[in-house]
């Protein structure tokens, strides 16, 4: 995978002389006594991290944790006291003032956690913004606001003022006004936290769908341990500026560094967060539709189970046989094809433990997963989605 942001050593010292507090910080000094001794915070403390092009990446940590100071590092809002950042791999720390503001126009957009929009202007306006910033014809410019308000599912709105909208529809706003000058990379600091949880929920499923068309590179800030492994494709968790641990979700909640994710983690909704994929497994027996009843049988007798997937010779689904249907079928000499069950349940590698919680206790056959080409992907068992779950 391409690496489209990579930091190295990223250290920020908020006061009169950073720089005088960098030897004691690298002894090891904790922040609470460089700020007791020096009256200088420490904002984040020698972080590194890469990030792949076209991923979601989510820094979460609680208030303090350094994280909202790291995402305005990234566009230079705050200036790095020590430390790189590598864009497509030219370290933007070194960037002059012409190079910083082309970057920030053409580059990497942010979107705040307040919205930001101009009261004065009209939701069009506001998205156009940026796209005049930038002297793009107006003709031009509208044009593309237009397509992005589509886009965000602001289609017809375009005359109203902020005023005249929920939090939910000006946070679409905001984001149509990042993605309007088709930046490679969203900066997201907190978006969605001001937002009534359903309105929320429906703002990070958005998100989801205009990155399965976009694939931008997206960081996203929070501070919900959920929102973060719904979103995140990887997620860093910060403590006092530093970063505790890095991996995807799954490896989080698989294997803790500490005690501190332990306790992040504890009360997650795990249901939430792990997939289909997550917890199928490979099925060890399978049959082919042109085989004989005696192999099926043969194939279910070593696997000691009592139901099996037939699969063409491009592993596409055809159906399910049990072993009672099968030795009643070699009696009345009929052919596997003659004996298919289709009464079972498919999913999406995509879908939610939560979803399909329901299904696997309902019921009497295991879950098969498949692809859009209805390719058997892999199995799920219902003990494999309830113990999930603890």
């Amino acid at each position: 995978m391409t690496v489209k942001i990579k930091v190295e050593n990223l250290t920020k010292i908020f006061g009169k002389n950073p720089k005088s507090v960098l030897p004691k910080l690298k002894m090891g000094m904790s922040k609470e006594r460089i700020l007791a001794e020096t009256g200088h915070t420490v904002g984040i403390n020698n972080v590194s991290f890469e990030v792949h092009e076209g991923e979601i990446f989510v820094i979460m940590g609680l208030s303090g944790s350094g994280k909202s100071t790291l995402i305005r590092c990234l566009n230079l809002l705050n200036r790095p006291t020590e430390g790189k950042i590598y864009i497509d791999g030219e370290n933007i720390v070194e960037y002059d003032n012409k190079k910083l503001k082309e970057f920030r126009q053409t580059k990497a957009a942010m979107v705040f956690q307040h919205f930001g929009l101009f009261t004065h202007r009209t939701v069009l306006d506001n998205v156009v913004y940026g796209l005049e910033v930038k002297g793009i014809p107006s003709e031009e410019r509208y044009s593309i606001a237009r397509k992005t308000l589509a886009s965000v599912g602001l289609e017809g709105w375009e005359d109203k003022y902020p005023n005249e909208l929920s939090g939910g529809m000006q946070q679409r706003v905001g984001l149509a006004r990042a993605l309007a000058n088709d930046p490679d990379i969203l900066l997201m600091d907190e978006p969605f936290s001001a937002l009534d949880p359903l309105i929320k929920r429906e703002m990070q499923q958005e998100l989801l769908d205009i990155q399965a068309r976009l694939k931008k590179t997206i960081i996203f800030i929070t501070h919900d341990i959920n929102e973060a492994f719904r979103l995140g494709e990887r997620v860093a968790i910060m403590k006092d500026g530093i970063i505790e641990q890095i991996g995807t979700p799954e490896e989080i909640l698989a294997a803790p560094k500490n005690d501190y994710i332990k306790n992040f983690v504890r009360d997650i909704d795990r249901s939430k967060v792990l997939q289909a994929k997550n917890i199928m497994f490979k099925p060890s027996a399978l049959v082919s539709v042109k085989d004989g009843l005696k192999i099926a049988i043969k194939e279910m007798e070593q696997a000691g189970i009592s139901s099996i997937f037939v699969v063409d010779n491009d592993r596409r689904l055809e159906g399910l046989v049990t072993i009672d249907h099968c030795i009643k079928g070699l009696k009345e000499n009929k052919k596997l094809r003659d004996l298919l069950i289709q009464d079972f349940h498919t999913t999406d590698p995509e879908v939610y433990i939560h979803e399909l919680i329901p299904i696997a206790t309902a019921s009497k056959y295991p879950i098969a997963v498949v692809d859009e080409d209805k390719k058997l992907l892999g199995i799920i068992v219902r003990v494999s989605v309830l113990s999930s779950l603890v």
